[in-house]
């Protein structure tokens, strides 16, 4: 059956517009992108094909255009519209901390953590800067590693944030292998981070951790 046979109610692009694309499964989203499936099957049904191909959405997002034009369904036409959606979705979260967004409790900090760190391949550490309102001020990748461990100074993030006259300071960090539970390294560089920003009275909101799933947040655990 195809998709225009389907109740309304069901339809992606229907369902999409009466309940909103978060009541909307990461099949349907992706069959809106391409469109038609397969030979014999319907878009909801070739866009679940592909992302158990592609090891579920994030498999599939963190992919290279070239990567992405290989798998079955998307060819270089689809393959162009995701990239192209995930870049204006980091786009719009850089638009965001340019216009001095408020990025002072978890849920909206996390959520541009995510967006910048979570495709990543190796460790990065970094911070975001705010100011006495805790508006952003920068955002700074400040060291990278291997994909187990990054090697992080606080006198570098204690160095930054002073530069850019910081009231408040969230970092956060990726783990690539996919598991955002915290290391007990990564407490403890926490908490001499916390120290080393407390002798010149700047606030350490945060740090989280960016995985697979929803990050950690050591404020949320009173970590920090």
């Amino acid at each position: 059956m195809h998709i225009k046979d389907w109740p309304v109610t069901e339809r992606p692009r229907e369902k999409l517009l009466s309940q909103g694309p978060g009541q909307l499964s990461n099949a349907e989203l992706l069959a809106i992108f391409i469109g038609s499936g397969v030979r014999g099957q319907d878009a909801v049904r070739t866009s679940r094909e592909l992302l158990a191909e592609a090891g579920e959405l994030r498999g599939l997002l963190d992919r290279e255009p070239g990567d992405l034009v290989r798998l079955t369904g998307l060819g270089p036409a689809n393959a162009c519209k995701l990239s192209a959606a995930l870049e204006l979705s980091r786009r719009h979260m850089k638009a965001e901390l340019e216009r001095g967004a408020k990025l002072d409790n978890a849920e909206t900090a996390s959520r541009y953590f995510t967006a910048r760190l979570r495709p990543r391949k190796q460790e990065i550490f970094a911070a975001l800067f705010l100011d006495t309102r805790h508006r952003a001020l920068a955002f700074e990748e400040l060291f990278s590693g291997t994909i187990n461990q990054a090697q992080v100074h606080p006198r570098e993030v204690l160095r930054r944030a002073l530069a850019h006259n910081a009231a408040a300071v969230i970092v956060g960090h990726n783990h690539p292998s996919g598991d955002p539970e915290p290391s007990a390294a990564d407490r403890s560089l926490t908490q001499r981070l916390h120290q080393a920003l407390g002798l010149v009275d700047i606030r350490l909101l945060d740090h989280l951790v960016i995985g697979d799933g929803a990050p950690v947040s050591f404020a949320a655990r009173g970590w920090v």
